[in-house]
């Protein structure tokens, strides 16, 4: 697998950098590890544009060589440079990997919570899946909670986890969160006072129903993809605003990861979960991976 790690030398692009490096599987693995310097930006005669590159560029290498030494013994490491803007190379570069680690801030940044500029143009814009990485709550055993809505972008979330990550010691979750169908409906403000039997009746409640019964399909699904890892799956379903609910899940069962696709399907018997993605990535206690659907079609919902 090849994986692209972003760095700046912040202490959050380091934690980013080291918990890939506990999460990922070491087989036939390849990282890339990136540092962009910005480009000079009030160019004037005299030379002094090609002495801030050389500056920057033996500054840049320090960062590389003190990331690199994070990864000794994990597989292939390569160091990259380049000159430009962070955003904009790291979201043209996502494309051609299977995976892309950035962390939550960078530089100067002094807030813990939230993505930074570079980071949140990443999450809403790389066509590849995206590893958002925060520090992990333990040393042994990495909790994964895995959302999905059986569209293809969730499904693929679920393979990309098999395929690039070490599950060996992993305690994994399937979540299914039923977006409310009487808050589609313009309902939230009667919908209380609804009888039980009113519900069933009505549109919203033989939505809400099968909307249960898809979600046991969508978690089975999910289920026989990862079976061939032999894992202890527990799962959870939910109903309510998809965002909210997975947030509040991953606080309280302690997780490491939250996994989810990053384009849901776009229709009202369906939770979005692509239109959330930012919000859960922006609000998550924990590490966040983004995957879209396997051909990088639609636009996120924002």
């Amino acid at each position: 697998m090849n994986v692209l790690i972003a760095t700046d030398g912040s202490a959050a692009a380091t934690t980013a950098l080291r918990t890939a490096n506990r999460l990922l599987s070491l087989v036939d693995r390849h990282l890339d590890v990136l540092c962009v310097a910005p480009a000079y930006r009030t160019y004037e005669k005299g030379g002094r544009r090609e002495d801030y590159e050389r500056r920057i560029l033996r500054e840049t290498a320090q960062v590389l060589e003190q990331a690199r030494d994070s990864l000794i013994g994990n597989g292939v490491v390569n160091l990259l440079t380049e000159i430009g803007s962070p955003s904009a190379v790291l979201v043209e570069r996502a494309e051609d990997y299977d995976l892309t680690v950035v962390g939550p801030q960078g530089q100067g940044v002094t807030s813990e919570l939230g993505l930074g500029p570079v980071a949140s143009r990443v999450v809403e814009h790389a066509m590849g899946p995206v590893l958002v990485g925060r520090a992990l709550r333990s040393e042994d055993t990495i909790r994964m909670l895995v959302a999905v809505d059986g569209s293809a972008a969730s499904l693929h979330a679920v393979e990309t986890l098999g395929q690039l990550f070490d599950l060996r010691s992993v305690e994994l979750c399937l979540m299914h969160v039923a977006e409310t169908p009487w808050v589609q409906l313009g309902l939230e403000e009667d919908w209380t006072t609804y009888s039980e039997e009113d519900k069933e009746k009505s549109e919203a409640g033989k939505m809400e129903q099968e909307l249960v019964r898809e979600g046991e399909v969508v978690i089975e699904q999910a289920r026989e993809l990862l079976r061939t890892h032999r894992l202890s799956i527990s799962t959870v379903t939910e109903e309510g605003d998809p965002a909210s609910k997975i947030l509040s899940e991953a606080e309280r069962g302690q997780y490491d990861l939250i996994a989810l696709g990053g384009t849901g399907a776009r229709d009202m018997k369906h939770g979005m979960l692509g239109s959330v993605s930012a919000k859960i990535a922006w609000d998550a206690p924990c590490s966040v991976l983004i995957v879209r659907e396997p051909d990088g079609g639609g636009e996120e919902g924002r």
